[in-house]
């Protein structure tokens, strides 16, 4: 689908990201450390054509749309499916020109009401905290909600130790306990914004066309045999990982042990990387988390909000315990982080 809006006295449009679109590509995000991976397996995978036909159920790749003014691109926003499109997608990418906030509002407004008609029931999108000229715009123009935050911390080389017997790889079978253990992990006043269902957690059929690459595995208690922990590690660029866990705030689990698991499954894939571990301040542990982790002088490497238009409203206050400007996925840079 195809919008023309007028702007500024001449006409812009908005349509999907094309092949020939790369070499201008190429140059507006040069400044990316991982451009030529974000250029090769996100924008052009030379399926994307075929996956904008695909109903939105079966969506599993990112699509990108493009503004451009004349002959020129002014703006870019790539979204991405979860396992459940229908009810959640995610803006991961935005480009925009310095200050251009019409242009990125444009664009917003466009992928939130062509795949909202399509049947998607809410969208997410991640600000980093240093930048809140786009969060406002996000709030005041867009319609989007301030819900909570994530951290990224880098773990330092360390040498810690893990029982085998504890961890093993997940299974799809494992999905309903496993969702459950989330559903239970969320602040109460957050669920009805962020739970998920089994679905989500489930294996893709097409997992080798992803743009990303995720390992996952669980827990086991050893007298139960239940399922305890849940931990994926996922990386867009086979440098970095990020190690992401969810638990029940009603068993205590080895952190240390679980960084010391990562590291190994990681190095019998690749032997020079960076690990880090994301903390989730809307769950039940993350504050614990992120007051551990400072006080082992982790260094937070990210810390982004979390925003939401889902027609879903948190149902208490929460509770006591260069030229372009870009709003992206980690990919290796270091902005300082602020307490909150």
């Amino acid at each position: 689908m195809v919008v023309f809006v007028c702007y500024n006295f001449f006409m812009s449009k908005i349509r999907k990201l094309y092949y020939f679109d790369k070499k201008n590509m190429q140059e507006m995000i040069s400044f990316l450390n991982n451009r030529d991976t974000y250029i090769n397996r996100i924008m052009f995978n030379p399926l994307i054509p075929l996956h904008h036909l695909l109903p939105l159920r079966f969506k599993f790749l990112p699509e990108s749309y493009v503004l451009k003014e004349k002959k020129e691109i002014k703006g870019l926003i790539t979204v991405a499916p979860s396992r459940c499109p229908t009810r959640k997608m995610e803006i991961q990418r935005l480009f925009f020109e310095e200050n251009a906030y019409d242009v990125a509002a444009e664009l917003i407004q466009y992928v939130v009401s062509k795949y909202k008609a399509m049947g998607t029931a809410s969208f997410i999108v991640k600000v980093d905290d240093y930048l809140p000229e786009l969060l406002k715009l996000f709030v005041s123009k867009c319609g989007f909600s301030q819900i909570s935050y994530e951290k990224l911390w880098k773990i330092p080389e360390v040498n810690y130790e893990y029982n085998k017997k504890d961890f093993r790889p997940f299974r799809n079978t494992d999905s309903p306990t496993v969702s459950a253990l989330y559903n239970e992990s969320l602040l109460p006043h957050f669920r009805p914004l962020l739970s998920k269902n089994a679905k989500e957690f489930k294996e893709v059929y097409f997992k080798g066309l992803s743009y990303f690459s995720e390992y996952k595995y669980v827990i086991i208690n050893r007298k139960s045999k239940n399922i305890v922990c849940y931990i994926s590690i996922q990386t867009s660029d086979n440098e970095n990982f990020i190690v992401d866990i969810v638990q029940s705030s009603w068993v205590d689990i080895d952190i240390d042990a679980i960084i010391a698991f990562a590291n190994d499954q990681i190095k019998k894939r690749i032997s020079h990387y960076n690990l880090y571990i994301k903390t989730k301040k809307y769950t039940q542990l993350g504050e614990k988390y992120e007051q551990e982790f400072k006080s082992r002088n982790f260094e937070c490497v990210q810390n982004q909000i979390v925003l939401t238009n889902s027609s879903a409203k948190i149902i208490k206050d929460p509770a006591r315990s260069g030229r372009f400007t870009i709003l992206s996925q980690f990919c290796g840079v270091s902005p300082l982080c602020k307490d909150l």
